[in-house]
C-alpha cells in the first residue's frame, strides 16, 4: 500500500514538473460547465475582492519599461514596481512607503534577459510574450502565509466558482543544503482548508522556492494548480496562483539570512486563469485573444485558425496566428508605455518581437502591406479601458509599426535573394556562412533578427557556421563594451539588513532639507550655508556597521541631517567636505552622497579617527553645487523649449547632469532639424535673457494631480512633493484655472535649482544622437562653456566660407585642386568632431558635403585635362610602337593612371607602363597591358617587377596595375620595365 502511494504521489510530481506548456488539440472546453464571464469581468472581480471583502489598496500597473532597474529589460513580473519595499530601500516621504495591503493588474512583457519566452511563442498553446499578472501583496508583516492563502482558497473557489476537487497545491519540501526544512506551516494551512492531503505535494527549492536574484530578498512558496483532467485518468495539472513569502535574504556568498520584515507576494497569470473559467484548453481561445485572431483570419484571408501545434499544424498556420496575436498585443502595450525600436537593449527586443510577427505575416499568412498596424485598434478596444495609455497613443503605436514594417519588407527581400545567392555558392554539406549571416542581422547591414535568419536556413535544410557565428557575437560584444560609456563605480551601499537595523533601532531618517538653504547675495554670487550634524552611524566598505573608523579608512556615514544633496533625479550628487566641530583644522572628504531608505549615506575618508556620536560641520563644494544647479535649471528650460518648438506631445524620457554637461533624452515624432535645434536654443536664450525668478515649494502630491502642463516623470515622488517654477509662484502655476503651467517650465522635481535663470548664461546643444526609434539624446553645455561653443562654431563656419570662396575662384593646376579637396576633408574631420552648436554643425556638415563634392570634380576635371596633355606628348615620341616605357612628370598616380588608360584607349594594340619622379627618389608607377598581350603578359607581375626592384610595392589586375618605390637611377628601372615585357612577349 505504502509502496503504491509513493508511486502515486512520484506520478503526481511528475505531473506537475510538466505543467507549464498547454499542448493538445485547443477550442475544446474542457468540461460541461458553461463558459464563465469575459476577461474583463475576471480580472474586475479579482481586484473588488481583494479591495471590497479584505481591504486592500488597488495601485495602477507600473509601465512595463523598468523604472530604476538595470537589471531588467522589462517589468517581468508583478512585484517589480515594489522592489524597494523589499529592499528597503524605499523612500519614507512617498506614497509607497505607507503600501501595506495592495493589488492589481500588471503589464508584464517576458522577452530577452533572463526571463525570455520570446521563442516558445507560436509553438505551444500558452506561452506569451506579453500577459497580465494578477497579484495581492502584504507589506512589512500586514499578513502572511495563513491569511494568503486563505484569501485565495476563498476567491477561486468561492467568487470564481473553481471546483475544489480540481485544485492541487504544492508546498516548500525544505533544503537540506543551506539548512531549511519543509514548510510544514504552509502545509497545514492548505490542510485546514480542507484539501486533502493527496493533493497537497511537498517540492524542493527549483519548483517551490522563490528568489528576486543572485542575492537578495527570497522565501518558499506555494502555488495552486489546477487539473485539466478533471480526475479522468492522470492528472494533468497547470500552474494557477503562485504565493510567495519573503522571509529570507539570499547573501553574496549564497547564505541565507532572515529578513527584517517578512513580506507575502503572489501572482496569478489573467491569461491562464481565464482559460480556465472560460473552459478553454488554450489561453489563445480566450476572448483576449479571439477578437484578434478574427480579425487576422479576416485581413489575411488565410484558413481559420485551428489551434494546431507540431507536426498537425500543417505549414505552421496555426504557429503564425498565435505569433501575430501575441506580438501585436507586446508590440502595442510596450510603445504605449514608451519603449521604442532600437539597437539595443529592450528596444532592440522590441524590434526583434516586431519583425518576428511580420515575418509570420507576410510569409505564413500572406498578409497584404500594413496589416499588422491594422490590428493595433483591436488591442487597444481589447485592453484600453484597462490602460488608457494604449488609447492615448493609438496612432503613435499604429504608425511606428507600419513605418517599421516597410522597412523590413525591404530588408527581408534583400536578405531572401542574398542567402539564395550565397547557397548557390556552397556544396552540399558546407555550413552556411557566419560572416553573411552576421551581415543580414540586425548588427549588421540589413538587421534581420538572427533567429529569422536561421529560421530561414532551417527551411531550406542548411546548416549554420554557429561557432562562426559566436565569434562573431563576442568580438560585437567587446566591440560595444569598449564604445559603452565608463559605469560609474556604484560606491558603499546599505543591504536590507543595515536599513532593516536602523528601523528597528528607530533612528530617525536623515533630515536632508539643508541642502536647499542658499541664498542669492546682493552682488549676484550664492551663499551656501554649512550644516552641523551628529554622526548617528559608520560604515566599512563592506558595509559593516561599526562605532568607530581610523585614520585612512573609507568610510560611511550616517548623521541626523545634512546640506549634501544625494545622487537622485538625474543630478549628480554634491561633493565637498566635513570637519569636527572644535577642529576646523582637520577636513573629512566627502566623495559622494547617496540615499537608501531616506537615510542618506555620505562615502567619507578619515584622516583621523571619526566616532558616532561626533560632532560635525559639513561644507559642499560650492563651485560643483553650482554647477549642478545650472544644468539643472537649464534642463528644465530644454524640456520646455523642446515642447515649446515641437509640440506638447513631446516628452522627456530620461536627463542626467553633472557640472560639465548635461544629458537630456526626449521622445520626438521625427528626428530634430538643424532649425528646431536652433530654435530650441533661441527658446532658453529668451528665458536666461530674462533674468526670470525660480520658485520652488513643497506641496501635498494630490494638489499636482491635474494640473494642465505640469512636467513629471515616471517616478516615486515623495509626498509632499517639490514643485519648481520659472517665473510664476507655485501657488498660481497649480492654479487649475490660470493655465500658468502650459505657458512657462513647471515640474515636479527634488534637485537643487538657480534662484534666477540669468546665471544660466547660455545654452548650447552640441550633440545628438538617436537611441531608438523616436528617442532621441541631447548633450549640452551651458554659461562659459556654451559661449565658447559658440566661437568655436563661428570660427569654423569663417573657415568653411574661405573654402567655398578658394573654390569658386577655381584652381590653376591638379596639386592646388589636390590640396583644396583635402584641405575639405580635414575641415569635415574639424566639424565633426569640435564641441560647437550641433544645428551648425549639421548646416557645415550638409555645405561641406557639396563643397567635397565640388572639390572631387575639379580635381578629375583638371587630371583629366593634364592626363591629355601628357597623352599628346606620349604618342608624339611613341607613334605605332606595341610598347610604350616612359616618364611622366606628375605629381599624382591619379594622374598617371589617367595617362596610361587615355595612351592605351587611343593605341589599344599597346601596352604601357609609365614611371613618375618624385621628391626624395621616390618613384610612382602604373601600367596598362594590351588585349592581345595576355594573358603572356599581365599588368599586375610588369609593375611587381619593376616595383620590386625599385624596393617597393604593386598592386592591381591583369590588366591594370599600379605601385610605388624609390631608386635614384631611374634609366635602369626603366630598362627592367622593357626586358621584362620583351622577354614575357
Amino acid at each position: 500500500m505504502a509502496a503504491s502511494v509513493a508511486t502515486a504521489a512520484a506520478r503526481l510530481r511528475r505531473a506537475v514538473r510538466r505543467s507549464a506548456p498547454w499542448r493538445g488539440p485547443s477550442c475544446q472546453p474542457l468540461s460541461s460547465v458553461p463558459p464563465a464571464a469575459q476577461a474583463a469581468a475576471v480580472r474586475d472581480a479579482f481586484l473588488s475582492f481583494f479591495r471590497d471583502r479584505h481591504g486592500h489598496r488597488l495601485v495602477p500597473s507600473a509601465s512595463v519599461r523598468p523604472r530604476g532597474d538595470p537589471s531588467l529589460l522589462f517589468v517581468n513580473a508583478g512585484m517589480n514596481q515594489f522592489k524597494p519595499i523589499f529592499l528597503g530601500t524605499v523612500d519614507p516621504r512617498s506614497e509607497m512607503a505607507g503600501f501595506r495591503r495592495v493589488a492589481n493588474s500588471q503589464k508584464c512583457v517576458r522577452a530577452g534577459g533572463r526571463h525570455n519566452d520570446l521563442e516558445d511563442v507560436g509553438r505551444d498553446l500558452s506561452h506569451h510574450t506579453f500577459f497580465e499578472m494578477l497579484g495581492n501583496w502584504a507589506f512589512g508583516g500586514e499578513y502572511f502565509k495563513e491569511e494568503a492563502c486563505s484569501m485565495a482558497w476563498e476567491l477561486l473557489t468561492q467568487v470564481y466558482g473553481i471546483p475544489k476537487d480540481r485544485l492541487w497545491i504544492s508546498y516548500f519540501g525544505g533544503d537540506p543544503k543551506v539548512g531549511l526544512g519543509p514548510d510544514l506551516e504552509t502545509r497545514d494551512i492548505w490542510l485546514s482548508l480542507g484539501v486533502p492531503a493527496s493533493r497537497v505535494l511537498s517540492f524542493g527549492p527549483q519548483e517551490n522556492f522563490w528568489e528576486m536574484g543572485d542575492t537578495g530578498p527570497c522565501g518558499p512558496c506555494t502555488e495552486i494548480h489546477y487539473d485539466l483532467a478533471g480526475g479522468v485518468g492522470a492528472p494533468q495539472l497547470v500552474e494557477l496562483w503562485n504565493l510567495v513569502f519573503m522571509q529570507h535574504n539570499r547573501e553574496a556568498d549564497g547564505s541565507l539570512q532572515p529578513l527584517p520584515q517578512q513580506h507575502v507576494d503572489t501572482g496569478m497569470g489573467l491569461e491562464r486563469l481565464v482559460a480556465v473559467l472560460q473552459g478553454r484548453r488554450s489561453t489563445y481561445d480566450t476572448d483576449l485573444f479571439s477578437p484578434l485572431l478574427n480579425a487576422i483570419h479576416q485581413g489575411c484571408g488565410a484558413p481559420p485558425y485551428l489551434g494546431r501545434v507540431g507536426a498537425a499544424d500543417e505549414g505552421r498556420t496555426d504557429m503564425a496566428y498565435r505569433v501575430v496575436a501575441d506580438h501585436i498585443r507586446t508590440l502595442s502595450v510596450c510603445i504605449a508605455d514608451g519603449v521604442s525600436l532600437g539597437m539595443s537593449g529592450a528596444p532592440l527586443v522590441l524590434r526583434r518581437i516586431l519583425r518576428r510577427a511580420l515575418r509570420f505575416s507576410t510569409e505564413v499568412l500572406r498578409a497584404p502591406p500594413g496589416f499588422l498596424g491594422s490590428l493595433v485598434p483591436i488591442v487597444v478596444e481589447t485592453l484600453g479601458h484597462t490602460y488608457p495609455e494604449l488609447q492615448k497613443n493609438s496612432a503613435q503605436i499604429s504608425n511606428l509599426v507600419s513605418e517599421d514594417e516597410v522597412a523590413f519588407l525591404a530588408s527581408l527581400q534583400r536578405g531572401r535573394r542574398i542567402i539564395d545567392r550565397t547557397l548557390r555558392r556552397l556544396g552540399p554539406s558546407d555550413a552556411f556562412p557566419a560572416q553573411v549571416a552576421w551581415s543580414l542581422s540586425m548588427s549588421g547591414d540589413l538587421g534581420l533578427p538572427l533567429d529569422l535568419v536561421e529560421l530561414m536556413l532551417e527551411e531550406k535544410g542548411v546548416q549554420l557556421d554557429s561557432a562562426g557565428l559566436a565569434r562573431l557575437a563576442q568580438e560585437e560584444a567587446q566591440h560595444r563594451a569598449r564604445q559603452a560609456e565608463p559605469v560609474q563605480e556604484q560606491g558603499l551601499r546599505l543591504d536590507v539588513h543595515a536599513l532593516g537595523e536602523l528601523q528597528r533601532r528607530g533612528v530617525p531618517t536623515t533630515d536632508d532639507s539643508p541642502k536647499y538653504s542658499y541664498c542669492l547675495r546682493p552682488r549676484g554670487d550664492y551663499e551656501f550655508s554649512a550644516c552641523e550634524a551628529q554622526v548617528l552611524q559608520l560604515y566599512t566598505e563592506d558595509g559593516t556597521a561599526v562605532a568607530s573608523v581610523g585614520e585612512g579608512q573609507r568610510c560611511g556615514l550616517i548623521l541626523d541631517k545634512t546640506n549634501f544633496y544625494a545622487e537622485q533625479g538625474g543630478q549628480a550628487s554634491d561633493r565637498g567636505y566635513l570637519v569636527r566641530v572644535g577642529q576646523q583644522d582637520v577636513l573629512f572628504p566627502v566623495a559622494r552622497a547617496q540615499v537608501c531608505g531616506g537615510f542618506i549615506l555620505h562615502e567619507v575618508v578619515a584622516p583621523e579617527c571619526l566616532k558616532v556620536g561626533d560632532q560635525v560641520q559639513l561644507h559642499v563644494d560650492k563651485a560643483w553645487r553650482l554647477g549642478c544647479m545650472e544644468k539643472h535649471t537649464a534642463t528644465h528650460l530644454l524640456n520646455w523649449a523642446l515642447r515649446q518648438a515641437l509640440g506638447p506631445s513631446t516628452e522627456q524620457r530620461g536627463s542626467h547632469l553633472s557640472p560639465e554637461r548635461l544629458r537630456f533624452d526626449v521622445a520626438t515624432q521625427a528626428p530634430l532639424t538643424p532649425e528646431q535645434l536652433r530654435a530650441v536654443e533661441g527658446i532658453v536664450q529668451e528665458a536666461v535673457g530674462q533674468d526670470e525668478a525660480v520658485y520652488m515649494e513643497e506641496v501635498a502630491l494630490a494638489h499636482t494631480a491635474h494640473v494642465p502642463g505640469l512636467r513629471s516623470l515616471d517616478e516615486v515622488y515623495p509626498d509632499p512633493v517639490r514643485v519648481v517654477s520659472v517665473g510664476v509662484p507655485v501657488a498660481h502655476a497649480l492654479d487649475p484655472a490660470s493655465q500658468a503651467a502650459l505657458h512657462t517650465s513647471v515640474e515636479l522635481c527634488c534637485g537643487t535649482h538657480l534662484l534666477r535663470t540669468g546665471a544660466v548664461g547660455d545654452l548650447v546643444i552640441i550633440g545628438e544622437r538617436q537611441l531608438a526609434k523616436g528617442i532621441t539624446r541631447l548633450l549640452a553645455v551651458t554659461g562659459e562653456q556654451a559661449q565658447q561653443a559658440r566661437e568655436v562654431g563661428q570660427s569654423l563656419a569663417q573657415e568653411v566660407e574661405a573654402a567655398a570662396e578658394r573654390l569658386s575662384r577655381g584652381s590653376r593646376d591638379v596639386v592646388e585642386a589636390q590640396r583644396l579637396s583635402k584641405d575639405m576633408g580635414r575641415l569635415t574631420d574639424a566639424v565633426d568632431s569640435a564641441v560647437m552648436p550641433q544645428w551648425q554643425r549639421r548646416e557645415l556638415q550638409a555645405t561641406l558635403k557639396v563643397l567635397q563634392r565640388r572639390a572631387h570634380t575639379a580635381v578629375r576635371k583638371l587630371e583629366t585635362g593634364q592626363a591629355a596633355q601628357k597623352t599628346r606628348e606620349l604618342l608624339q615620341r611613341h607613334s605605332e610602337e606595341p610598347l610604350i616605357v616612359d616618364t611622366v612628370s606628375t605629381e599624382s598616380l591619379s594622374v598617371l593612371v589617367k595617362v596610361v588608360r587615355q595612351l592605351c584607349e587611343q593605341a589599344p594594340s599597346t601596352s604601357v607602363l609609365l614611371l613618375s619622379p618624385q621628391p626624395m627618389g621616390h618613384v610612382l608607377c602604373a601600367c596598362q597591358v594590351a588585349q592581345s598581350a595576355t594573358p603572356t603578359l599581365t599588368a599586375e607581375a610588369w609593375a611587381l617587377a619593376v616595383c620590386s626592384h625599385m624596393g617597393g610595392k604593386a598592386w592591381g589586375s591583369p590588366v591594370v596595375a599600379q605601385g610605388t618605390g624609390s631608386t635614384a637611377d631611374l634609366e635602369a628601372a626603366l630598362r627592367t620595365a622593357r626586358a621584362y615585357a620583351l622577354n614575357q612577349l
